[in-house]
């Protein structure tokens, strides 16, 4: 029990911006303040995931999208202490001196043939020094730092004891028989921190539904007009809620999120259905809170199947099956229900390919929220996808591990072909 109490702990963190160019920041940001010098130069070595998740989004504070930008901001605000949330209070100033960088073309970047889903490699160079960070496997894991060609040990804090790297690889395909049982029996008090979250989330969402970011999907489902064919019944608002926190995020708003295992939308996906049902069904704080527990556990646990960065999408599939599973615990279903829940989730969304971080993203939340709530809805009436479904076995834990063996084995050349298509853009543009 301590253990899943503790990959909540380690999983669930505040971002600002889409994690892969944050993350870049962050590495540059890591190289930058070692050389103490006017930089020269700054070398990018990433693989195909980081740079296919980092074209689209934008990055906040600048009213800019793309990993150029993200990594100058971190050669210049060196500020690695606050890791994921690198960009918050970024000034003006601090803007203008990342944008000359980019304009006296001191920032390369290339493809980094790696069997890493997720490598980050930063080099920054001054007249005197040359610095190098790597992040490997997760988005804060510093894997080699070093100054001149000198390994350096990088700093710790209290909350890098213990990371996901070092947690026992069993917690993380533990059961859902005892996801459930940590979920029913931890006190709330050990629990009670899920909350922020569901604040901070919130405010996102709120942000979205009155801005005008990105595609507007939330805002416009939410909106009561005659070009909105959507109610204002409990599931639109639901998915309006939803899809406006990713519309946000997405397209560069400075507000922070709490992400789930290295995604923002993944926490998103997988929390603001919860959180809004709760609200919408008057549930108390420690409910709340358990339900939160058990949708980001959930979420993390398919998330272990199909990978940090994967080519499909882990806030569609990973989010929305946690999202499910929460949505029934609130309606007060049982375990057997939650199972019958992630079974219909997976049979509705197995398919959804992750193309990128982008605006987008919030079409493809909306559309895994609605097939949480119809999931929920049908476990909670019993019915469940079986044997006879295609990608569907009988156990529910059997169903989670065939979206490793369709990553692994049916899609190992999909990201590469969706980096490809994605790159074939500028040279059809140009």
């Amino acid at each position: 029990m301590v253990n899943l109490l503790e990959v909540l702990h380690k999983e669930i963190m505040p971002a600002e911006g889409c994690t892969e160019p944050i993350a870049v920041a962050y590495a540059v940001s890591l190289a930058a303040e070692l050389v103490e010098e006017e930089i020269t130069g700054i070398e990018l070595f990433l693989s195909g995931n980081i740079i296919k998740n980092a074209m689209g989004v934008g990055i906040p504070g600048t009213g800019q999208t793309g990993l150029p930008i993200a990594a100058a901001l971190g050669a210049v605000v060196r500020r690695s202490e606050r890791k994921l949330e690198i960009l918050s209070g970024l000034t003006p100033a601090e803007l203008a001196s990342a944008e000359g960088l980019l304009e006296r073309k001191l920032l390369e970047v290339e493809l980094k043939d790696t069997p890493e889903k997720l490598y980050i490699e930063a080099r920054v160079h001054s007249k005197n020094h040359t610095a190098t960070a790597i992040l490997v496997k997760e988005h804060t894991n510093v894997q080699y730092l070093a100054k001149d060609g000198q390994r350096l040990e990088p700093k710790m804090d209290k909350a890098d004891c213990g990371d996901p790297l070092s947690l026992d690889p069993e917690v993380y395909s533990v059961s859902l028989e005892d996801i459930y049982a940590f979920v029913q029996n931890t006190p709330f008090g050990d629990l009670r921190f899920l909350l922020e979250g569901a604040v901070m989330n919130k405010a996102i969402s709120e942000e979205g539904l009155r801005g005008e970011y990105g595609l507007q999907v939330g805002r416009k489902m939410s909106q009561q007009s005659a070009l909105n064919l959507f109610g204002a019944d409990v599931a639109n608002r639901i998915i309006a809620a939803t899809a406006a926190a990713s519309d946000a995020r997405m397209d560069g708003s400075a507000m922070p999120v709490m992400t789930t295992a290295g995604s923002g939308n993944q926490g998103i996906a997988c929390t603001m259905p919860v959180i809004a049902l709760a609200e919408l069904l008057g549930k108390d704080e420690e409910t709340l809170a358990r339900a939160m527990a058990l949708s980001n556990l959930i979420t993390i646990h398919v998330k272990h199947y199909i990978g940090r960065l994967s080519p499909l999408c882990g806030s569609g599939i990973a989010g929305g099956v946690g999202a499910g599973s929460g949505i029934v615990y609130l309606m007060g279903g049982t375990l057997a229900q939650i199972k019958h829940s992630i079974q219909n989730t997976i049979a509705s969304t197995s398919g959804m390919i992750c193309d990128g971080a982008k605006p987008t993203c919030a079409l493809k939340i909306s559309t895994a929220t609605n097939a949480a709530i119809q999931s929920a809805t049908l476990a909670m009436n019993d019915i469940s996808a079986g044997l006879n479904d295609g990608v569907i076995f009988e156990k529910v834990e059997d169903t989670i591990k065939n979206m490793e063996t369709l990553v692994q084995e049916g899609l190992a050349a999909t990201d590469q072909a969706i980096l490809n298509i994605m790159l074939s853009k500028g040279a059809a543009s140009s």
